[in-house]
């Protein structure tokens, strides 16, 4: 018979493997993100048709990198966005900042019917210049704290106000009306804004705006490539809870019946939740509570009855929602917690108890029925010093009382890597005698 394949002799090759496909993945991301146009490049164009987050905050780095890689000019920001974070709008506001410290100037058009609202508000404030496109919109802008108190809801808004004050007066441009789109969550469209001197133009197309920023027409692009929507993907509290719970779910299911693929999985689920919710810097309270979560589940490898795995879904779905406890964003929410994905990350828990208690705990229970360990308990009769014959089949065995005499009847105590420890069946009667 040959001996069964080890799984540990696959997991350097699977860890090889996943090593080059991560390897593929950031080369693929950094061939991706810039591309250039014909002719010599006169500037860097951004596409940022993106949320306001760690990856779009990578993006804007990434640009300043590539301008002053080719001696640009200019950054020109392609702007559609509906905001995000507070903590990446103020790390592209520094970006913006060091590029025109660089020599670098920076400048914002929003094509037609495109958004530059909430966190990319400020954004483009904080460029040298700002065109806008038809029917497209800038604001509103007025921050907010998940779950913050009133102190600090005031708190934060006047930051914001501040700094969007400033960066108006920076450029020479109307701060009320600046201002307006903090306090009274304003939007402007494109002709107002103009009328209000908040932006210094209107342009049709892409190229329209360059010429009026006294560009040229070549340019490179710099999008987003994979690293980047990792990180923005990352920056999803709900997703980062969501892939903690499925991982664990899936090592526990796992370790009941192990298929190796579904540990591999649930560990990168795992790491994957655990990192995103450093990126985000997540509420400290729903991070203990979604551990909770997991803790339970994990018992359930210890109590098989499925309410554990249940129970520990439930709880994983409150940390969900504390986790986005005291996020700041502006006024274009990223991510909301809904009923459906509460109610989703409870039904997938309750999946999963219900397979352990009605499906995988059952198989479990047969297989002890019919292997080894069912011998626990039976008696048979040794054939020589070493070897006993239980149910008409000859095992290996051992007794803690000596040499076994052939015949001598005995029970079975345990099995221990297929050598049965048994124990002489007179020697249990007489020890119940006394």
């Amino acid at each position: 018979m040959r001996p069964p394949r080890s799984r540990g002799a696959k997991r350097p090759l699977l860890l090889a493997t996943l090593a080059v496909a991560l390897g593929c993945l950031l080369l693929a991301s950094a061939a991706s993100r810039a591309r250039a146009a014909p002719g010599p490049s006169s500037a860097v164009l951004v596409n940022f048709d993106v949320p306001v987050d760690p990856g779009s905050s990578s993006l804007m780095a990434a640009a300043l990198a590539t301008a002053k890689a080719t001696n640009a000019p200019a950054i020109v920001i392609e702007m559609n966005t509906p905001g995000g974070l507070l903590s990446d709008m103020v790390d592209i506001v520094n970006t913006i900042e060091q590029a025109n410290q660089s020599g670098i100037r920076t400048y914002t058009y929003v094509p037609p019917d495109a958004l530059a609202a909430s966190a990319g508000s400020y954004i483009a404030m904080a460029t040298n210049g700002i065109l806008m496109g038809p029917g497209s919109e800038i604001g509103p802008s007025t921050p907010i704290v998940v779950g913050g108190t009133p102190l600090e809801q005031n708190h934060t808004e006047d930051a914001m106000i501040s700094l969007m004050v400033s960066l108006a007066e920076k450029w020479g441009r109307n701060s009320t009306a600046a201002q307006a789109m903090v306090v009274s969550d304003v939007a402007y469209s494109a002709g107002d804004a103009y009328r209000l001197h908040l932006t210094e133009g209107n342009a049709t197309t892409v190229q329209a705006a360059l010429s009026q920023f006294g560009l040229g027409q070549s340019y490179t692009v710099v999008q987003e490539g994979a690293y980047d929507q990792l990180l923005s993907a990352l920056s999803d509290p709900n997703l980062n809870g969501i892939l903690i719970i499925l991982g664990a779910l899936a090592i526990v299911l796992d370790l009941w019946h192990p298929t190796f693929v579904l540990s591999i999985g649930g560990a990168i689920a795992l790491v994957a939740g655990l990192v995103g919710l450093e990126v985000v810097g997540a509420s400290v309270l729903g991070v203990v509570v979604i551990l909770t979560g997991v803790a339970l589940m994990f018992l359930e490898l210890r109590l098989g009855h499925g309410f554990a795995m249940m129970a520990g879904a439930v709880v994983g779905g409150a940390g969900v929602y504390l986790l986005f406890q005291g996020v700041q964003y502006s006024s274009s929410a990223l991510t909301d917690y809904t009923q459906v994905e509460a109610v989703a990350v409870g039904a997938v828990g309750v999946l999963g108890g219900l397979y352990i208690r009605w499906i995988v705990g059952p198989m479990r229970n047969k297989r002890n029925l019919t292997g080894s360990e069912s011998l626990v308990g039976k008696r048979g009769v040794a054939v020589s010093p070493t070897e006993v014959r239980v149910e008409g089949i000859i095992w290996r065995a051992k007794t803690d009382s000596g040499e076994l005499e052939k015949g001598t009847q005995v029970e079975v105590k345990a099995v221990e890597h297929l050598v049965l420890r048994v124990a002489k069946v007179e020697e249990d009667r007489a020890l119940g005698a006394q």
